[in-house]
């Protein structure tokens, strides 16, 4: 579960939430203003978060389809619209229905 503090309260418990954070796993997020500032989590969980990042150089979901839109030439972008046009019904895309 995660807890949310506020950047005074982290001050004043900050040797408490580190040893929830080191030994209970638990992720701690510190808001100022009640807006989230930072996190504290745990060494393991920073160690995986830094391995998906290093792991996965090739962009997944929708940032994969962005970043793929950057290196289609202007000739292929033109037949991949082409080819989306003629599967929504062509004029209705064309005319800004689709």
């Amino acid at each position: 579960m995660v807890k949310k503090v506020s950047a005074a309260q982290l001050r004043k418990e900050l040797s408490s939430l580190l040893v929830q954070v080191a030994a209970n796993g638990r992720q701690v997020i510190i808001e100022k203003r009640g807006k989230p500032l930072a996190a504290l989590v745990g060494v393991d969980a920073l160690e995986l978060l830094n391995q998906r990042q290093t792991t996965s150089a090739d962009p997944q979901g929708a940032l994969a389809l962005a970043g793929a839109w950057g290196e289609l030439k202007e000739r292929e972008m033109d037949a991949v619209l082409a080819d989306v046009n003629a599967e929504r019904g062509g004029a209705a895309c064309r005319e800004g229905k689709g």
